[in-house]
Order: C-alpha cells, then structure tokens, then sequence
C-alpha cells in the first residue's frame, strides 16, 4: 500500500480542495489530510478557525478520496504535521507547485525515506478561490452609501497629493448593493468603490489599481461627511455626522455617463483645487452650511474652467457641482432649506439624498426627512 500525505489550514474547505485531494489521491493507495489546529492557525495566520477542530475533521472524514484525518500541533511554521508524520512514515508527502516550505518539507521527507512530489497545477475544474477571498466576501456588508465630494477631488489620487491640502466628502442614502442599485451607472458617485466593497474586495487597493484616486471606497466604507488630508493613501482628519446637511442635498442626472480614469489625464488648476479643499475642510469643523456652499461654488468653478457645461438653476439652490470628474455624471445640489430642497425634487432629473452614517443598532436616514 502507498500512502500519501497532504496538509494545509483547510480552514473554508472549497473545491479546489477537493480537486487537490482528489489528484494527491491518484498518487496512490491511502490518504491523509492533516489540517492545523485552531492553535496554530492563530499562531501563524493570525486568525481564528471558521470551525472548531473537531467539525473540521468530521467534514474532511466525510470526503469519499480521504482516508484518514489529523491534527497538526507542532508550532514549527510550515510543519505543523512534523509529529504526524514522523510516526505514520507515508510514502509521499505531496504539495502544490507554489508551495512555500519546499526546503523544510524536504528534509522531512528525508528522514523517513518519503518522496517529495509537487503536484503540477492542473486545470481548474471550478473557478479559483482562495481562503481569504471567501472570507473577504462572508465579512462585504449587504449594502453600502455611495458618495457625493464637494472638494479637493483629485488630490487623493497619488500622483496629485499635496501635503496639507484637503478631500472633504460625504456618504449618501439611500444605499446600493448587489441585487439593488438606485442610481445610473457610470455616474460619479464612487461606484466602483461600492462595487469592490460589496464583493469583498479592498476597495482602496481597487481604485488604485485603475489609476484614480482613494477617496470613493475610503467614505464608502467610513461613512459620514469626512475631512482626509491629501496623500497616497487614506488619511482621516475629522468625522462629522453630516446632520447639518439633512434635507439640503440633491442629486442632478445630467444624462450622460463619465469615465474618470480617463477625465484624470487632462490638465487642471490643483492650487484653485486645494483651496477649495481647505474652504471646504474649515466648513466641516464649523457645521457651516454656507461655507461648504462656497467650497462646493470653487469647485464648480474649476470644472467650469475645464470647459465642463452649466449646470441648470434650481430655485433655494446655495451651490452646485459635478460629482467624481464631472463631464456628465451626477451633480450634488445644497440647499438653504429642506422645503426648497424637495421642490427642486419634483422636477425631471432632481433626486433627494441624505448623509449616510452607519451606527450600530439604528437605520441610515432616508431622502425626504429633514
């Protein structure tokens, strides 16, 4: 009888599992599967079991290719097994060609005469999955706030930092997820940031990948009407409830989508860019309405200049601006008044939104209440 020998953390068995134990199988005539303890999965992962050791070993048992089970309590990183195998001299420990302990693993083998076999990495017979990723998606809330930013967009896009300059935005109701999606598509609103957060992904690390800036998965996932200083990665200076802004915000569909990564190309005046920032930012520590008005005015100003259109007059309207790179997309409207802000809402285009702050035990607040 040969027997073969396969360990790892199985912590979230998936079937790629099953396809690696199937194949270690065919090696030959016996298999054991030692997983690591609960113990040692927090030594070395820093992570807590999904399961405790003993479900783990009833649903590996379980499996028609496996013969035997083990525990791994070895606290040697990367020979968990070293105890288990010592004692049950398999024929073949077999491992995964991206196997990280090939050298320890090695010389184990030598001490009782195993062969060392990578398994060459075969076709998927189901579409990868790691580990991390099934617990990134389990961890995704169900629905997340889109944004709206007033100023000193840009300036978190790494390549246009300025230290001490300023990004001030705000989440907002009502809220996406991934069988519901209230807005247009393309539009401004950090959706791609949502997008990744929903699915489990690190929505920062996402938009960076596409060349733009942080600011969409940072507020999305912070909630609230934050103040970040400017850099290459998030930076929170101040939360605010955004309660002075309830019944004030509007949205304004100009009828076309936009493509950020591209609009991030064209040349602009970053210093009108961080002023507005830093206008915007002193109106946040004030709960100032009508200074956040006249950064949102600034703003606005700097996209007229890019050659961006006028945006339609709204009756009680402070200010107005294009959201994300503007050049379509949605607008965000401030209002003195909620009675102005809901009239505004009866007309084509015209929707309400309200901050967005996550807290535990109570509802983000809805369009329409003041």
């Amino acid at each position: 009888m040969i027997r073969v020998f396969v360990s790892g953390c199985y912590d979230i068995l998936h079937a790629g599992h099953l396809q690696f134990f199937r194949e270690a199988r065919a090696l030959g005539d016996h298999l054991t599967v030692s997983f690591a303890s609960a113990e040692v999965l927090w030594l070395h992962k820093h992570r807590r079991s999904s399961l405790p050791d003993d479900h783990k070993r009833a649903l590996l048992t379980a499996l028609d290719m496996v013969d035997d089970v083990v525990v791994g309590t070895c606290e040697e990183e990367g020979l968990d097994f070293k105890d288990h195998f010592l004692r049950l001299h398999p024929h073949i420990l077999a491992v995964t060609e991206d196997d990280k302990y090939g050298p320890l693993k090695r010389e184990l083998c030598s001490r009782v005469g195993a062969s060392y076999q990578l398994l060459p990495k075969t076709p998927p017979q189901f579409s990868p999955v790691s580990t991390s990723q099934i617990v990134r998606f389990i961890r995704a809330p169900e629905e997340a706030p889109l944004r709206v930013d007033f100023a000193g967009g840009w300036l978190d896009v790494p390549r246009f930092a300025r230290a001490g300059a300023y990004v001030v935005n705000c989440a907002i109701a009502p809220t996406v997820s991934l069988r519901d999606w209230p807005y247009e598509r393309n539009a401004g609103l950090g959706g791609s940031g949502a997008w990744a957060l929903l699915n489990g992904r690190d929505g920062v690390v996402s938009e960076l990948d596409l060349g733009v800036g942080w600011q969409d998965p940072a507020i999305i996932a912070e909630g609230g009407l934050c103040v970040w200083r400017s850099g290459r990665r998030p930076d929170l200076e101040l939360k605010h409830d955004g309660a002075f802004l309830r019944g004030r915000l509007a949205l304004f569909w100009t009828g076309q989508p936009h493509d950020t990564p591209d609009l991030a190309k064209l040349p602009r005046d970053y210093d009108a860019i961080a002023r507005a920032g830093a206008t915007a930012r002193d109106a946040v520590w004030r709960s100032d309405l009508a200074l956040l008005a006249d950064a949102v005015r600034q703003s606005n100003a700097v996209q007229r200049a890019e050659g961006m259109e006028a945006l339609p007059d709204a009756a009680g309207a402070l200010a107005c601006k294009y959201c994300g790179g503007g050049f379509g997309g949605y607008a965000v409207y401030l209002f003195a008044e909620a009675a102005q802000r809901d009239a505004a809402c009866a007309q084509p285009g015209f929707r309400p939104i309200e901050p967005y702050l996550a807290l535990l035990g109570s509802a983000p607040a809805q369009p329409g209440g003041a």
